[in-house]
């Protein structure tokens, strides 16, 4: 079973907060980790992991590996399905509601539970091997084939009614610079969908208002961050990593983080989806973006680079990487429990109801 739409996107959004990021095209992609969780995961949820080469603290996307949600976290996804499926009939258009648990298993559970050698063998970091665009398709789900029995103009009309009007097919909002997407009140129009989430989890901004409270401790894990990184033993580590991948051909890179971003600069430059300079002109952006009219023999090229890249990195890290920098981290986080256990608990409660 997995995690609703909704639920993930209220976690990851105070996760993101921690991070002081939200620009990647999409989630990184992790193998499996065994279930082991650093002490400072234990209270910022599934999924919060510590990432080094100045990267700050990320979301890692493990399709199997996540919590099964509570009865309460259930009830409330339902709560969501049914308002959708009601606003939607009033819309003129039909919607069924789909029970959180008759949600299909991604298609991409059995490349995140492989073991993190044998993922990067098969999909490198999974940035160009994995067109994340169509990471929601669902053939099973009734909606699905509704809308797709539409004709294109009724398509268009159906996603303005379920998602608002700045949402294509995938439900990926877009956002236009320089536009605005709000109605004459003032407010984001999210369509259907949207209204049901604020109407069971609350408004967006009371949520955002309600993590305002973390700033502080947000900022201190960022200082945790940065101590872990300019940590001797790290420092070390890293400059044996960066030596093991040029003698595997891969020179250059003089952060762990470096290899996943060359990827994703690459795949950027051939979807065209760079983002626009600053001060420059605004530009659309759907989310991960798709790979159906990019040229397959770049792709094909590009995604070689990647797991070659992605193998090499790997094997690099394990020669001692891996093991320097976990000892580091775990010795870190658990004295900054130890300092801030208070405000962690406070946050993990108020995660938990969400």
């Amino acid at each position: 079973m997995k995690t609703s739409r909704t639920a993930s996107a209220l976690a990851i959004l105070a996760v993101l907060a921690v991070a002081g990021c939200g620009n990647d095209k999409a989630p990184v992609a992790s193998g499996d980790q065994n279930g082991d969780k650093s002490p400072l995961a234990e209270y910022m949820g599934e999924g919060f992991v510590s990432s080094s080469g100045g990267g700050g603290f990320k979301v890692a996307l493990r399709a199997g590996g996540g919590q099964q949600p509570s009865e309460e976290e259930l009830a409330k996804q339902r709560k969501v399905e049914d308002a959708t499926a009601s606003c939607m009939k009033t819309a003129g258009f039909e919607y069924v509601a789909v029970p959180p648990e008759q949600n299909a298993k991604s298609k991409f559970t059995d490349a995140f539970n492989l073991p993190p050698d044998k993922f990067a063998q098969q999909y490198g970091y999974g940035i160009s091997t994995i067109d994340w665009s169509k990471a929601g398709d669902d053939d099973t789900n009734p909606n699905t084939k509704i809308r797709n029995a539409l004709s294109p103009a009724a398509q268009k009309a159906y996603d303005k009614a379920l998602n608002g009007p700045n949402a294509n097919g995938s439900g990926a909002v877009v956002i236009q610079g320089g536009g605005d997407s709000r109605t004459n009140s003032g407010k984001q129009d999210l369509g259907c969908r949207g209204q049901a989430v604020e109407q069971v989890y609350g408004k967006g901004q009371d949520r955002a208002a309600d993590f305002k409270k973390f700033d502080s401790l947000f900022k201190d894990i960022q200082a945790l961050q940065k101590r872990i990184d300019s940590d001797q033993r790290v420092v070390d580590a890293t400059s044996a990593w960066s030596d093991c991948m040029a003698d595997a051909g891969h020179a250059g890179f003089t952060k762990v983080d470096d290899p996943r971003t060359k990827v994703q600069q690459k795949l950027d430059a051939l979807t065209g989806s760079t983002p626009p300079p600053k001060g420059g002109p605004g530009k659309t952006i759907t989310g991960p973006p798709s790979f159906d009219k990019v040229d397959s023999a770049k792709l094909s090229e590009l995604r070689k680079f990647e797991i070659d890249l992605a193998v090499a990195d790997q094997k690099c890290k394990a020669k001692g990487y891996d093991d320097a920098y976990k000892k580091v981290q775990y010795d870190a986080e658990k004295e900054f429990v130890d300092q801030h256990k208070a405000e962690l608990e406070s946050y993990r409660d108020e995660m938990a109801n969400r």
